[in-house]
């Protein structure tokens, strides 16, 4: 074998090797990094360059190496220099070929040049000021588009300066121009591959987003949980990562577990897109598809009415003035209890944390209060119905209201374990489903024990609980402030509903205080008084 069919199968060998090393290689950044140091050795070139074409028609730096320069980027923190883009268009629309490296994009045409200070038709003026700053001589330049499957250009590959085996800038041979381009093509479906999973990826995350944004439209009660819940979620898991102290000492989540984790934030309430909007947006006690108050409220005008009507008709067969007054003074006091009665009533409507037995009993006296229709007929102020919403202890929603709305747990897990996750996303359904659960085993909607729960799904349910009482947008009840937030929180760990280890790093790494400078108003973020808090170690 001679030395041309030697080099020949020593460029196969190298191309294979870099295939398998693509297949095997995960992350995109390193992917092109690797393309690019093969180009690079199979050229003997100094230095190169991957560009990438963006959407706004301009080519990005996304890959560089000089090795005389010793340069190699992105560096270890990820940044490129700040390198204005190659524009493919000029202000008029008129295609930019004063670029070499836009010219191969735009003509799908691969550029050898031997020396760029002599060369003719492309403008170096770049290149010759890069060099002037940096002392470096870019002379002989191979520049190859990158096309996909579709044909069409999503990158170009540029090779500086071939180096001879004394070390002096040589131009590119023909054998290296067909070797370039075989790199060429790998890049090409490398980046394309790239491109097509941040695409899905950022499709993926774009529709999350909009089901979460839809499912906080359909309650504007609870606006905006959806997308505060991940905050917190994310919140909980850096502190884990960071912390060095108690139960999660020298526990971490990679960066895959952290993405798993966030799409499960987003998707933890996916099922409420199935409950009827008549339970969802109960605000009040009475809401249906109205505020029944209304209607009671309306009732309340009519015995208004009728006492002013039966003061007026005492009025007349009344004699002296002491008996005129003594009938104004009644239906004074008349007036005064009904309207104190609708108050009253406006205000068991709103709901609460508990209602007091003094306000049920009232609610029960308020059915003695008769009035008479058109007909003639008469009712009592309040129906069955309506003193059954009343008496709600906590909240607006009656028990069979409650069902309905915890059905959406089981929907949502239903939802989930419907999707083809890919292997990286395979925990979601468990991690979005378990938020509800209760380390005793007492939660839903499987009755799950904190040993049967993983460490994120444990994380979603002090989340969801912590944003729950902070939240300042719900009808029935204010903001709670961050103390009072804790300390409820505290009874809720001692009585084995929330993981205690993450509670105790919750507030000890003040994952509660870096959420309310950001979600929650002023006047809710007060002093916390660690001792006050149960549950705390």
């Amino acid at each position: 074998m001679d030395q041309a069919e030697q080099r020949m199968v020593d460029h196969a060998r190298s191309l294979v090797d870099l295939a398998v090393k693509l297949t095997r290689e995960r992350n995109s950044e390193a992917r092109l990094a690797l393309l690019l140091d093969e180009a690079m050795f199979l050229t003997a070139a100094d230095a190169g360059t991957i560009y990438t074409r963006e959407d706004d028609n301009t080519l990005r730096f996304a890959i560089m190496r000089n090795e005389t320069l010793g340069i190699r980027l992105p560096d270890e923190t990820g940044d490129l220099p700040n390198m204005p883009p190659l524009r493919l268009y000029d202000d008029r629309g008129y295609e930019n070929h004063s670029s070499v490296a836009t010219y191969a994009a735009l003509t799908d045409r691969t550029v050898n040049i031997e020396d760029a200070y002599i060369s003719q038709g492309f403008d170096f003026g770049g290149t010759r000021r890069y060099d002037q700053q940096s002392g470096y001589r870019s002379r002989s330049f191979l520049t190859v588009p990158l096309s996909n499957h579709e044909g069409d250009v999503i990158g170009v590959l540029q090779l500086i300066n071939a180096m001879s085996p004394d070390g002096d800038a040589t131009s590119f041979s023909q054998e290296e121009e067909v070797l370039t381009e075989s790199v060429a093509t790998l890049a090409a479906l490398v980046l394309s591959n790239v491109q097509l999973i941040e695409a899905q990826k950022e499709l993926f995350e774009s529709f999350i987003r909009i089901i979460a944004s839809a499912i906080d439209e359909k309650n504007p009660h609870t606006s905006k949980h959806c997308q505060r819940l991940p905050v917190i979620t994310m919140l909980i898991a850096e502190a884990i990562n960071r912390t060095g102290k108690g139960a999660y000492a020298g526990f971490t989540f990679n960066e895959a577990e952290l993405y798993e984790l966030g799409i499960a934030a987003w998707m933890h309430d996916c099922g409420k897109i199935t409950t009827p909007e008549h339970v969802i947006n109960k605000g009040t006690k009475l809401e249906c598809l109205m505020d029944r108050l209304e209607l009671i409220e309306a009732r309340l005008d009519i015995l208004e009415r009728d006492a002013e009507i039966d003061y007026l008709r005492r009025l007349v067969d009344a004699g002296d003035g002491k008996t005129r007054a003594k009938l104004h003074r009644a239906y004074r006091q008349k007036l005064d209890e009904l309207r104190a009665d609708r108050q009253f009533l406006r205000m068991a409507n709103l709901g609460g944390e508990s209602m007091r037995p003094e306000d049920k009993e009232r609610v029960q006296r308020l059915t003695t209060l008769r009035w008479t229709d058109a007909d003639g007929a008469e009712h009592s102020l309040l129906n069955e119905e309506e003193v059954r919403n009343l008496l709600i202890e906590r909240g607006t929603l009656l028990p069979e209201e409650r069902k309905v709305i915890n059905r959406h747990i089981d929907v949502t897990i239903n939802m989930l374990e419907a999707l083809p996750y890919p292997k990286h996303l395979q925990q979601v359904p468990e991690i979005a489903g378990g938020h509800h659960e209760h380390m005793d085993g007492t939660g839903y909607p499987r009755g799950l024990t904190r040993e049967q729960l993983s460490v994120r799904a444990r994380i979603m349910g002090i989340a969801d609980i912590f944003e729950a009482l902070t939240a300042a947008d719900r009808p029935y009840k204010r903001g709670k402030k961050l103390s009072e937030s804790l300390e409820i929180m505290g009874r809720m760990c001692a009585n084995q509903h929330i993981d205690p280890d993450l509670f105790e790093l919750f507030v000890r790494e003040r994952v509660y205080l870096e959420y309310a400078r950001q979600h929650m108003a002023e006047n809710q973020i007060d002093e916390v008084d660690l001792s006050r808090i149960q549950g705390l170690r």
